[in-house]
């Protein structure tokens, strides 16, 4: 929070204005200001305006000081104060009693949207409570709960500009808007079963049905196998019985998504906890207001367990808590785990008009539990976990988006940071504040790229913003990138992927120093027009130096070596044994078609459709193939995911890795780590031992490279970045040895490590650079 600006005022009397900027409205922040006007016994008034709320206090000046400390010390939890400007006035001779005035529309807007909010234990209380005549109503909430961003129109935050605009208060919640001593005081989307919105069942095909009880009518059919389409904060869900085999199964093939993991939702902590193991960190996250999805380990022996088919082959679940009243609502009365999945298609954006989704999961639900509130914004829901003792946020959304970050200069003009193609969100700039958006998908989808558009369209109207400065990846085959040059009258700022990913960890973490960066992922356009993805750089928000990497290996195929990590295993085991790797005893070797094999390899030697790459992502589907666990993945980094959840004993030894300085850059012989695979494959080693092994041993190369880089740059900083970096296990080992090494080591926190922080790096350095580096 920035320093006030303070003018003592003399005499017992005293007057001043505060501007109090940050995220404050939505968030209870004018009723906070009131009572604690009224507890000091001053006069004035508080209102919304376009920079923030704008407070007018006057009273004795002791106690205006006091008044002045407390708002800063004990404002409402969900409040992000940024700013509070001090000018202090002539005091007037008889000030009016201190009041909520209505809404400033004039000046230059700078405001900061809230996200949505889960639902307080207050609410809670009287949602179970059969004497309150809010007894079992979905959408109660308060000042400190309730939607917010998924129903805001324009901004300042009031009630006529959110979706809420058309149902009109009855005179029981009007009095209670008017009541300052009352928990919804100006509570905007304040409503009750008189006046509010309400659910109603609709059958696969849209037709409403008539029945009494649509939520009991929808536990119902939950309980007997159905598949229901829940209509949430920022979209539609996909529910069924997450203990039923079969109705899992039947919901992935209608949704197309046969084996991504699928996010489960349980009443409480109690009942995650007889699922999974959760730490004390973990539980603080499931409890947060953001509520995400949570990564946990599962109980090897649990006590209650969930259908297998939710999430195949992996050591962790996702796991929720509810967030809302009708979730709630339906976990109270269905009494055991439900699926509650995105509602789309595979790869689609989810659903959340209407009419989009009756169309869209007509053909996946069996019934459909709406309502009539409007969602004015889609919204998925985050997902997190801790790693090494801290949340880390792998899908920004719901809960998170969209507070803003802050930069550690100030950007001269407004800028667009497009992000990437993958898991995307991007990002806007005001000044030193980055508004990401929330998690958008992939854009090579056309539903996505559409939502995209429409997203920035929406925020950008919301803030009233206009780019002025767009930054964007190099690869030239981005949608991201086209749209950026589709943009007139805008200075264009490529970004190279994996810088992006540093200076993403950097802002992440309020850092403006020069560090080693270590960038890991699956794909990265370089500069040579090669894929990146195995990267050692020296890199701050100006500029960077590819100082070492990966040693660069075919991708027989081009992109369908992503999608069957049998071709990378092939390369690298081309690459160590040449033709002699048709003499190994190996289960891949007998599981591979070896004509098609030679085809591809011919192809692959002669640069037919097998670019270069660096990439570790590549690496580990290598690994992950000759080991048995995936030849063929069905979703993005799923191969790795099923190597992680194979490395469980701790590593007695690491593979023997050799490095070579080449053209100025250290280049690690990864075919060398495949080498020591094999080997231990042929001695009969398990698989859960290599899988240790080869995680100890890429920490291993981390340390080393790091630390011949500080020999050369006397730099001691070290940032991991890059969607690898999502591996618990490769992050905490990294951070706990490079630490053990002298380094300091940054990791992502805020932003996902993961394609979905690239926009916050993009801005940053767009934020620094003063020219067109379009034709760069």
């Amino acid at each position: 929070m920035a320093p006030s600006t303070v003018l003592r005022q003399t005499g017992d009397r005293a007057r001043c204005r505060v501007l109090v900027e940050g995220v404050v409205q939505g968030v209870g922040f004018r009723p906070f200001v009131y009572r604690l006007a009224q507890a000091h016994r001053l006069g004035g008034s508080v209102r919304n305006g376009q920079r923030g709320v704008l407070i007018d206090a006057e009273g004795d000046r002791d106690a205006i000081d006091r008044f002045l400390d407390e708002l800063k010390a004990t404002a409402p939890a969900s409040a992000r104060l940024r700013r509070v400007t001090i000018t202090w006035g002539v005091p007037h001779h008889d000030p009016e009693p201190f009041r909520i005035d209505t809404s400033a529309g004039e000046g230059e807007p700078a405001l900061f949207p809230a996200p949505d909010l889960a639902v307080c234990a207050a609410c809670l209380v009287e949602m179970r409570d059969s004497g309150n005549r809010r007894y079992a109503y979905p959408f109660l909430n308060c000042t400190q709960c309730g939607p917010r961003y998924t129903i805001i129109r324009a901004l300042p935050y009031d009630r006529e500009r959110t979706s809420m605009a058309s149902f009109k208060t009855c005179p029981a919640c009007r009095e209670e808007y008017d009541d300052p001593r009352d928990r919804r005081f100006h509570a905007e989307p304040t409503a009750c079963p008189a006046c509010g919105p309400r659910l109603a069942l609709l059958g696969s095909g849209g037709r409403p049905l008539d029945v009494a009880d649509p939520l009991g009518s929808a536990v119902v059919a939950l309980r007997a196998g159905q598949i229901v389409a829940i209509k949430g904060l920022g979209g539609y869900h996909l529910a069924c019985d997450a203990t039923a085999p079969g109705v899992v199964s039947e919901l992935r093939r209608r949704k197309a998504r046969d084996s991504k993991p699928l996010a489960v939702m349980v009443g409480d902590l109690d009942a995650a906890r007889r699922l999974c193991l959760v730490s004390d960190a973990e539980a603080e996250l499931l409890h947060s207001a953001a509520r995400p999805i949570v990564l946990l380990e599962r109980h090897s022996v649990a006590s209650e367990a969930v259908a297998d088919e939710v999430a195949p082959r992996l050591r962790h679940l996702g796991l929720m808590l509810p967030y809302s009243p009708l979730q709630h609502l339906l976990l109270d009365r269905v009494d055991h785990p439900l699926v509650m999945t995105s509602g789309n298609r595979s790869d689609e954006p989810i659903a959340y008009q209407d009419d989009d989704a009756l169309a869209r999961l007509s053909g996946i639900a069996d019934l459909f539990l709406a309502h009539d509130r409007p969602i004015e914004v889609r919204c998925d829901d985050s997902v997190a976990r801790i790693i090494d003792g801290a949340p880390a946020v792998l899908r920004r959304a719901r809960g998170y988006v969209p507070l803003a970050i802050s930069l550690t200069r100030e950007a001269a003009e407004p800028i667009l940071a497009c992000g990437g193609e993958l898991k995307n969100a991007f990002a806007l700039v005001r000044g030193r504040e980055v508004f990401l958006s929330e998690h958008l998908g992939d854009l090579g989808d056309e539903r996505a790229y559409r939502a995209w558009t429409g997203a920035i369209a929406h925020l950008e109207g919301l803030l009233e913003l206009t780019p002025r400065v767009v930054a964007h990846d190099l690869h030239p085959g981005y949608r991201s990138t086209a749209y950026a040059a589709m943009l007139d009258g805008v200075r264009r700022v490529p970004v190279q992927h994996h810088h992006a990913h540093i200076a993403s960890c950097l802002t992440d973490n309020g850092v403006d120093d020069r560090v080693i960066g270590v960038a890991w992922d699956g794909t990265g356009y370089g500069t040579d027009g090669h894929v990146w993805g195995g990267e050692f750089l020296l890199a701050d928000l100006e500029g960077f130096e590819r100082v070492g990497s990966f040693r660069e290996v075919a991708m027989p195929g081009g992109e369908a070596a992503v999608r069957e990590p049998w071709r990378m295993a092939a390369v690298f085991l081309q690459a160590v044994y040449g033709e002699a790797m048709g003499e190994l005893d190996l289960a891949f070797m007998a599981r591979l078609d070896r004509s098609a094999w030679r085809l591809l390899s011919r192809a692959t030697e002669r640069g037919l459709n097998a670019p270069l790459t660096s990439s570790a992502g590549r690496l580990f589907d290598a690994v992950a193939s000759l080991l048995g666990l995936r030849d063929r993945v069905d979703f993005e980094a799923q191969a790795a995911m099923e190597l992680e959840a194979l490395a469980e004993p701790e590593a007695d030894r690491v593979y023997a890795v050799s490095m070579e300085e080449m053209d100025g850059r250290t280049i690690v012989r990864t075919p060398d780590i495949i080498r020591g695979v094999v080997e231990d494959l042929l001695d009969g080693v398990a698989a859960d031992r290599i899988g240790s092994r080869f995680h100890a041993t890429l920490v291993d190369v981390i340390v080393n490279t790091c630390e011949r880089l500080r020999e050369r740059s006397a730099l001691d900083r070290v940032a991991l970045s890059g969607g690898v970096f999502q591996n618990v296990r490769l992050s905490r080992l990294a951070v706990e040895e490079l630490g053990r090494a002298g380094f300091q080591v940054y990791t992502h926190h805020q932003v996902p490590p993961n394609d979905g922080g690239l926009a916050l790096g993009q801005a940053a350095i767009a934020a620094r650079c003063r020219e067109d580096r379009s034709r760069v």
